[in-house]
């Protein structure tokens, strides 16, 4: 009676981690797609956001510290971004060839960036950049990206 007793507790814990490590590797992938499609639609929306010189719909995205490393070297703070995407005219603001990457509550998202028109400062602008995106979920469950940083493509 005992081996038979031992020999089903040991056929529920066998099965028991087996469901667990399927339910993981299930939701982890389930979870995994969800980071992704999350940052790809909030880079989609800030693309958006960016032609239509919404400078506040880019603003809500961005962290208080963050920090854009521009192609052309140049740093810029959240308020510069803010304000210069207000200023800024786009005849094309078109992202693509986007890539998530997860890293437990942060993820790094790349991709190419094609635009022509005017940037913040008056400037005109027609250029293919690649990009790379660092967002971090909050407390609250919000991603916020808190770095960006771009580079010409030739």
């Amino acid at each position: 009676m005992r081996r038979v007793l031992v020999s089903g507790v040991i056929a529920l814990l066998t099965v028991g981690v087996a469901l667990a490590q399927e339910g993981a590797k299930g939701g982890g992938a389930k979870a995994a797609g969800g980071v992704a499609q999350a940052l790809t639609d909030l880079e989609n929306q800030w693309a958006k956001a960016s032609k239509a010189s919404d400078g506040d719909a880019v603003g809500a995205m961005l962290s208080a510290d963050f920090v854009m490393l521009d192609s052309d070297g140049t740093l810029h703070g959240k308020a510069d971004v803010v304000a210069r995407t207000k200023k800024s005219k786009w005849v094309t603001n078109e992202i693509g060839d986007m890539k998530v990457v997860a890293h437990g509550d942060s993820a790094i998202v790349t991709g190419t960036w094609t635009g022509k028109g005017t940037d913040g400062t008056g400037k005109a602008v027609d250029a293919k950049e690649r990009w790379a995106d660092t967002w971090v979920k909050t407390a609250s469950g919000k991603w916020e990206c808190v770095a960006s940083a771009a580079a010409p493509m030739k």
